[in-house]
This record gives C-alpha cells, sequence and structure tokens, in this order.
C-alpha cells in the first residue's frame, strides 16, 4: 500500500520534470539553429552542384547588402529528397553561416521588406526555429490585428517572447494563451467604460440609486442635503474659518502682553516715591 501511495505521489513530479525537460529541448533546438537560415521560392536545381556557392553570390544581390568580412557558409543543402518533376513544389533550402552577426543583419533585412522578387519568383528568408517555437509565433501574430485595435504597443522579439505596453504598463508574455487572456481582459474594460449602450451587471441594476429622504438620513428639514464633496468643502471653509479666529486671538493676546510688558517698565518712573 505505501509502495502504491508512493507512485501516486510521485506522478505529479514526474510530470513536472518531463515539462521541463520538455522546454529545455526546444530550447536548446532553438539555440543550435541560430545561425541557420531557411529560403524558399528557388526553383528545383537552381542551385546547382554547389549550394553554398550559390547562396555566396545570389544572398547579398537579394538582399541589396555588402557584408564585410565576405560571407561564409559553413553547409547548405535543400530539405527533403530530390524531386523528379522540377514543376512540382520546390524544396527550402537551410544554410548555416558561419557569422552569427551576417545571419542577424540578414534577417533584419528580411523582415523589413518582406519577400524578395528575382526571376519572376518570389523568395522569403526565414529564420531556424523548432516547431514548437514557430507555433508560438504564428500564435502572437494572429493576436497583432486585435492588439493594434486596443491600441498595445508590441514587438516580437527572438525566439517566442512577445512584449506589449499600454498606459505605460509593460509586461512580457511566451505563449499566446496569456497573450489572449490579457487582451480579452482589456477589452472587457474598454467595453464597461466607453460603452452607453452596454447593459448594467446584475448588481448594478439591483442597486437603489436614488437619493436617500432626509427621514432616511435623520437630518433637520431646515438644513441642506449635501452630497459628498460639499460636504468636504463645507468642513474645509469651517476649519478655515477656525484658524483665522484662532490667529486672530494669538495677535490680540501678543499685543496685549506686549502692552502689559511696556506698563510695567514704565511703572518705577511714575511712582511718586
Amino acid at each position: 500500500m505505501a509502495t502504491v501511495e508512493g507512485h501516486m505521489h510521485s506522478v505529479p513530479d514526474r510530470d513536472q520534470e518531463l515539462e521541463f525537460l520538455r522546454s529545455k529541448l526546444i530550447d536548446l533546438e532553438d539555440i543550435s539553429g541560430r545561425d541557420n537560415i531557411h529560403l524558399f521560392g528557388f526553383p528545383e536545381q537552381a542551385e546547382g552542384t554547389d549550394t553554398p556557392s550559390f547562396l555566396r553570390t545570389v544572398l547579398p544581390q537579394l538582399t541589396e547588402t555588402v557584408f564585410d568580412p565576405p560571407m561564409e557558409i559553413q553547409r547548405a543543402y535543400c530539405l527533403g529528397p530530390k524531386r523528379k518533376n522540377c514543376s512540382s513544389k520546390p524544396r527550402p533550402i537551410i544554410a548555416c553561416l558561419l557569422r552569427h552577426d551576417q545571419v542577424h543583419q540578414i534577417m533584419i533585412v528580411a523582415r523589413a521588406r518582406g519577400p524578395f522578387k528575382t526571376n519572376g519568383h518570389e523568395i522569403r528568408i526565414t529564420a531556424d526555429f523548432s516547431r514548437e517555437t514557430n507555433e508560438r509565433r504564428r500564435g502572437f501574430l494572429e493576436l497583432c490585428p486585435k492588439m493594434r485595435q486596443l491600441e498595445v504597443k508590441y514587438g516580437l522579439f527572438d525566439p517566442a517572447r512577445l512584449w506589449t505596453t499600454k498606459n505605460g504598463l509593460s509586461k512580457n508574455f511566451y505563449h499566446p494563451e496569456d497573450l489572449q487572456l490579457y487582451l480579452d481582459n482589456l477589452q472587457s474594460l474598454s467595453m464597461d467604460t466607453t460603452d452607453p449602450d452596454r447593459p448594467l451587471s446584475a448588481s448594478c441594476e439591483n442597486r437603489d440609486t436614488s437619493l436617500p429622504s432626509l427621514e432616511q438620513e435623520g437630518t433637520d428639514r431646515s438644513t441642506p442635503d449635501l452630497r459628498p464633496r460639499d460636504r468636504d468643502l463645507d468642513r474645509l471653509a469651517k476649519s478655515h474659518d477656525a484658524c483665522a479666529q484662532l490667529l486672530q486671538a494669538v495677535v490680540l493676546h501678543t499685543q496685549l502682553s506686549d502692552r502689559d510688558k511696556s506698563r510695567s517698565l514704565l511703572k518705577p518712573t511714575l511712582d511718586p516715591t
């Protein structure tokens, strides 16, 4: 019996450990591909027999970028089996560059200019992320129109971290589900504050908004019913009058004390003895 209970208690720990190892595996896959780029759209067999040499010539022309030092490609090849029919969908090319700063430079140009046009073909360049990371990035991109609608500033960073700021408050999101929940809350708050035709909640509908009568308040009919802000102003005016009266009394007391002192000093000279 104790053995069975021990196994039952170890199952959640084992699930947490598996989830942790899975996340570490995804991170390692993303890190190992940080020097890689994927190229889509080149026709089949356009690279010839030397894919690295083909890319060393095509990439600077395609991105209109001068690389200093010259680009060095460690390895490059087409993904998947060779197509027998050249008219079918071409295979993507994956290339591993020697210098990561050149990868970063290529990706900046690719994201800014979008798909490239060359010889009637549309070429796309993407980073090399794991499947799980690509799914998270795709989920973030699908929520971009909603963020623009709610006037939320955002930025997507590698591998899959979305930064947002709204009303001076910044947040980081690593999963699209958390971002969706955050945007839903923002949308509900904006609807509550901007939509005058929005029906009241049950608590607001059942609330008595009428002003209490004088009998309920226990006040005299001769005194007007002051609202909270008017009560504060009235209390402040009374305190101001009290302070003025106190200050006047202090000044009068000081004048009287000074007069008594002067009389005490003049009294010996006026004494006939």
